[in-house]
């Protein structure tokens, strides 16, 4: 599926929404309980707001034409948030977010279209940009909700672009195996019908009706999308159907989470 920048923002613009609503009246107490990462709700606040601090300063020197530092701002970036207290990382985080999100839809056409960021050896446009954003705020998001409510799923809106998104992060982020093997997958809402191929390295592609594979799991696609993140485990896993010798609990161990 194509999705546009615009979409993509949409979809950013309500998951920050829905996490500000959220935390917004927690206490210190309730921001330093866990989260379902092993960090402290407080301290996925912090993450999401430091990368909002560093991938904006990238975002507004692309935008005013001027050179884009490099990552040796993460580091001060970082030890500037993690010094903050429980409440002012809650704090600042939403603030960062809400200036970032407000950059991107301020874009006139001409500057989103042209807009072009180097990221990890990757070209990105505005809606690849705004997908490394919606990736991290999605996922951990989620991993605040579900600390507070075990029913707890990833925004709609985010899965439906998220799940198109799934091979670039099992590229980057799964763990490969000596012994090759495929897995179909056929998710719903939205319907995917897609093969994760695990050799030396993982990859997830359209599935081919006429192939077969070593396993077939049929899942909804938020729960395939938390999969690839890895935050599948037993107690977060809805009803599915498996069938051959490979399934979840094999894919589990192909993408440990990060």
């Amino acid at each position: 599926m194509t999705v546009s920048a615009q979409e993509s923002v949409a979809a950013l613009r309500a998951s920050h929404e829905r996490l500000r609503a959220l935390v917004e009246p927690m206490d210190e107490a309730a921001l330093l309980a866990p989260s379902a990462h092993e960090w402290s709700i407080a301290e996925v606040l912090s993450h999401l707001g430091s990368q909002a601090e560093i991938l904006g300063t990238f975002f507004d020197a692309i935008v005013a034409g001027e050179p884009v530092p490099g990552f040796e701002i993460a580091q001060p970036i970082w030890d500037a948030w993690n010094a903050k207290s429980p409440v002012a990382q809650r704090d600042d985080s939403l603030a960062a977010n809400e200036t970032q999100i407000r950059a991107i839809e301020a874009l006139d056409p001409a500057a989103a279209e042209a807009f072009r960021m180097s990221f990890i050896g990757r070209e990105l446009d505005l809606t690849g940009y705004v997908g490394i954003r919606l990736n991290e705020h999605a996922v951990h998001a989620w991993d605040v909700e579900v600390a507070l409510d075990p029913t707890a799923t990833i925004a709609p809106s985010a899965v439906a672009i998220l799940v198109d998104g799934v091979g670039a992060v099992a590229a980057r982020a799964g763990k490969g195996s000596p012994e090759p093997y495929a897995v179909r997958v056929g998710t719903t809402e939205p319907a995917r019908d897609l093969v994760v191929n695990v050799g030396e390295q993982v990859s997830i592609e359209d599935a081919d009706a006429d192939a077969r594979y070593d396993g077939a799991i049929d899942l909804p696609a938020e729960a395939f999308v938390r999969l690839v993140f890895g935050r599948l485990d037993p107690e977060h896993t809805p009803e599915h159907s498996e069938s051959g010798t490979r399934g979840v609990a094999d894919l589990r161990a192909v993408f440990p989470g990060f």
